[in-house]
């Protein structure tokens, strides 16, 4: 009985080694892309899109000002003037409530949740 047990054991060894080393061979690759991407010195680059100055409608330049701004700059304005004012529901925090300035941005709906402020917002940019 006891070379029974032995056997199954030494069965197991090999996969359990060849498991470690396929798991240190990945590790090692994702290092070595790491290291790659440091010594290049490259940053992520944003897309030119989203740096491209966009103009504000008339609505939602009473929120973000009316100059023409990047709409990484109109998401990051729009928050601030969101969490400023205490808009952001209390309960489901996806949610946010629409003050009087908001209120034509959102189509004139009183509460919208964030996923579908960017995209009334993407209308009133041009």
């Amino acid at each position: 009985m006891a070379t029974k047990k032995k056997k199954k054991t030494a069965a197991r060894r090999p996969a359990k080694k060849a498991a470690k080393r396929s798991a240190a061979k990945k590790a090692t690759k994702r290092t070595t892309k790491k290291a790659a991407k440091k010594a290049t010195g490259k940053k992520r680059v944003p897309s030119a899109a989203f740096m491209r100055p966009v103009q504000p409608s008339a609505q939602l330049s009473a929120v973000v000002g009316s100059t023409p701004i990047p709409r990484t700059e109109v998401t990051k304005k729009l928050w601030a003037y969101i969490k400023r004012n205490g808009l952001q529901d209390s309960k489901n925090r996806r949610a946010i409530n629409a003050d009087d300035k908001l209120r034509p941005i959102f189509g004139g709906k009183s509460q919208v949740s964030m996923f579908d402020m960017t995209k009334m917002v993407s209308k009133h940019l041009s």
